[in-house]
């Protein structure tokens, strides 16, 4: 591992192994400059490296190193300069890209150099044996050679960026812009690619799609995303459970619930339309909907066209019975005061639904409860407008209590958002308590009863002013005119008495209101009393319990005050004292304390004097015993040499003699093997001879074999030789065939064109005679 001192000095380096051509070797530098914990400060030099790295990794394809370091800077730079590591990644990556395309284009240039017009060059016999031994066609071998190791590293790329920039809050923003752009990319790549991916690929796109649509609060597009998932399962894995199956239909139905269901871009400008219109085109693409853009694409993704879709492909039946039910309430019933009561369970029981499906799904697991939010906000939006379409007013208690999702503040977030974008009519009155329903722009009703009682008063006035000319009246004409005039009273009385009833109704159910009311502010208050009594009744527990605790430790500081008395009377009692040392004094345990503290320090002193006094005496003592103890241990000393030096002489003595031995026993072993010799020269002898005639028989094979083997390559290279020659002779012979044939083409169409020529010239001949012919006779 190499050490600079200066981190420039790894980039100079790395540029002299580059200009010599050792491009692993500089990679290799620069790697271990970035792995080492020396450079651990984040400088610009640093981003510098980190471009002319990640430079060398895309021209060497080395994706492991470019993780490796791209890591490694991460924990550099996240804290100081996010921004270092968004330019390094952004460079990363338009490398990776660039070189992707230039092969793509390297590959399409060498198709068409190969595609030339002569018909015969085309098919030449070197492109035929090599089409027949390896069985691809050129374009094929081309792209599987260029291009598909450059796109399976630009894959491998997208995959690091991912998880070099996930799991940090700092780098959320990037991941998120990323991770959509990945996605492009992939649906880039799997659009040029002829071949279709395979399903459980897909599979894998579509639900990394719908996690990226939920978090980028795509509701509409997720679902879709969903949709598509669905699909490719139930129609391509066959290995897929029936309760697997309903969960992700089950996902598929919350997830088209969950979005708003209404237009959120009413009332928006023209180029806002036209981007998001542009926008919806490229999530069409992304999901696999092919839309035409001449149509206004706002309505054809929308809510309404992913239900009935749902519907008609069977994804509802396939759902859970608690998914059926609450799509059931939210979109067919019309229950206003009693839907909250039943659609609150079903939530709770869809909250608990999901977990990780089997092996067999290509999807690890569905959670349901992460749509529960939406639901609740879908539900309360459904409450709103089934209300505003039956009360004209409403309390705001009453209303809070009919939707129980939410409190009251969010209930009005959410009434603003849906009066904005058109989709209620309704209005806060604050100082009243009440919430008005109805149209509050241009009230063109109120205003339709104005001009009516209005033109009804014009029509009375013009009357008197100019009454209408009397007739005698007749009976046939006046009783038909008496039967529409008691048919319209007959109507008036009976509209003026259901008037009247729904008066009484109203008037009744505002009673009842009250009442209720009454009952529950009563209720209520009586509430609020008994949680009065119960905090006085846990106040005076607690404060019983306080007053018992603390006599406790009271007692306890008493008990622990004369056991420490007793204690301090005993000692005293041991040292010979006759006086008490608490004798006048009140007894209290911080004095007790303070007393026992002094004698115990001065027992402490008296015991370190003790202590000192036994020191020196026992120092003294060994001193004496040292100095006793020197002659003795000298004399000691003196006798352990002498003998020591014995027992070195005796063994010394004992090695002579075994050496002794063991010579002559290896003397007379020599002797006796000696008379052997003779034999062994001879044995030798036959062992090398055999080996010899083994050896020229393996090398006069050998040297056979290698003769056999040249001629029949000879053979093989004049076989070679001849059969190119058949082939270019037999080349030479069609191209001549073929250039006389065009020759003769050639001439045959020049012969053509002059008979041509020349029947013309007649024809204008003949012409030209008849035209001075016609003239003579005229002149």
């Amino acid at each position: 591992m190499a050490n600079f001192a200066r981190a420039e000095n790894a980039l100079k380096r790395a540029d002299e192994l580059i200009n010599v051509g050792q491009k692993q070797d500089a990679l290799q530098a620069l790697h271990d400059l970035i792995t080492s914990k020396r450079y651990r400060a984040w400088q610009k030099t640093l981003e510098r490296i980190m471009f002319k790295y990640v430079e060398l990794c895309v021209d060497m394809r080395k994706g492991r190193f470019a993780k490796d370091g791209l890591i490694q800077y991460r924990i550099v730079c996240q804290q100081v300069n996010v921004s270092s590591l968004e330019e390094v990644i952004k460079h990363f990556m338009h490398l990776s890209s660039e070189k992707a395309e230039q092969a793509r284009t390297q590959a399409q240039a060498l198709e068409e150099a190969l595609d030339v017009d002569d018909l015969e060059a085309d098919n030449r016999p070197e492109d035929l044996m090599l089409s027949y031994v390896s069985g691809e066609k050129g374009k094929d071998r081309s792209d599987r050679e260029l291009v598909t190791p450059w796109f399976k590293f630009l894959w491998e790329t997208y995959r690091t960026v991912l998880e070099i920039l996930r799991n940090n809050s700092k780098l959320e923003a990037l991941y998120a812009q990323e991770a959509f752009r990945s996605v492009e990319d992939i649906h880039g790549l799997m659009c040029m690619v002829k071949k279709t991916p395979k399903s459980s690929l897909m599979v894998v796109y579509y639900a990394k799609l719908t996690e990226i649509f939920w978090i980028s609060a795509s509701h509409l597009y997720h679902a879709f995303a969903w949709f598509k998932l669905f699909t490719l399962q139930k129609n391509f894995n066959k290995n897929l459970s029936q309760k697997d199956l309903q969960l992700i239909a089950s996902s598929v139905v919350l997830a088209a619930l969950s979005v708003a269901p209404y237009n959120q871009t009413r009332g928006a400008s023209h180029l806002k339309h036209e981007n998001e219109k542009e926008h919806r085109i490229r999530m069409a693409n992304l999901i696999g909907f092919n839309l035409d853009p001449k149509v206004d694409n706002r309505e054809v993704v929308s809510r309404s066209l992913l239900l009935s879709e749902l519907v008609s492909k069977g994804v509802l039946s396939c759902a859970t019975q608690e998914v059926k039910d609450l799509y059931h309430l939210l979109e067919h019933e019309f229950l206003p005061l009693d839907a909250a009561s039943k659609i609150q369970p079903l939530l709770t029981k869809i909250s608990k639904l999901g977990g990780k499906l089997s092996s067999a799904s290509s999807v690890p697991e569905v959670q349901l409860s992460q749509y529960i939010p939406a639901l609740e906000k879908l539900a309360t939006l459904r409450l709103l407008q089934q209300v505003s379409q039956v009360f004209q007013t409403m309390k705001m208690e009453s209303l809070s209590q009919i939707i129980p999702f939410f409190d009251f503040s969010m209930v009005e977030k959410i009434s603003v958002d849906a009066v904005k974008h058109n989709f209620i009519a309704m209005k806060f009155d604050h100082m009243k308590g009440i919430v008005v329903f109805g149209n509050m722009g241009l009230e063109s009703d109120g205003l339709r009863v104005h001009l009516t009682n209005f033109a009804e008063s014009l029509n009375k006035a013009r009357a008197m002013i100019h009454p209408p000319v009397e007739k005698a009246s007749k009976l046939a004409e006046i009783l038909p005119g008496l039967g529409e005039v008691v048919d319209k009273e007959h109507k008036r009385l009976l509209a003026r008495k259901s008037i009247i009833e729904k008066r009484k109704e109203e008037q009744e159910r505002q009673l009842l209101e009250m009442e209720r009311e009454e009952e529950s502010r009563r209720l209520k208050m009586q509430k609020i009393t008994e949680e009065a009594e119960q905090k006085r009744l846990a106040a005076e527990f607690e404060q019983r319990r306080a007053e018992r605790i603390r006599q406790e430790i009271e007692e306890r500081e008493l008990e622990e005050a004369q056991a420490l008395l007793e204690e301090t009377e005993k000692r005293i009692r041991k040292g010979g004292k006759k006086k008490s040392i608490l004798e006048g004094e009140k007894l209290t345990k911080q004095v007790l304390m303070e007393r026992a503290l002094t004698e115990q320090l001065k027992e402490r002193q008296e015991m370190e004097k003790k202590l000192h006094k036994l020191a020196k005496t026992m120092d003294y003592l060994e001193r004496a015993k040292r100095e006793e103890a020197a002659p003795l241990i000298e004399a000691a000393f003196q006798q352990q040499l002498v003998e020591e030096r014995v027992l070195h002489e005796r063994e010394q003595q004992l090695e002579v003699e075994l050496s002794r031995q063991h010579h002559d026993g290896d003397l007379r072993e020599k002797n006796r093997l000696a008379r052997m010799m003779d034999n062994k020269i001879i044995f030798q002898e036959r062992v090398m001879s055999c080996r010899q005639v083994e050896f020229d028989r393996r090398r006069e094979e050998r040297e056979e074999r290698i003769s056999q083997i040249i001629q029949a390559r000879k053979k093989e290279r004049e076989f070679k030789r001849k059969k190119i020659f058949y082939v270019r002779s037999e080349e030479e012979r069609l191209r001549k065939l073929h250039e006389e044939e065009e020759a003769r083409k050639l001439e045959d169409e020049g012969k053509k064109k002059l008979n041509a020529r020349q029947n013309w010239m007649r024809l204008l001949k003949s012409r030209g005679r008849e035209n001075e012919n016609w003239k003579k006779r005229k002149g």
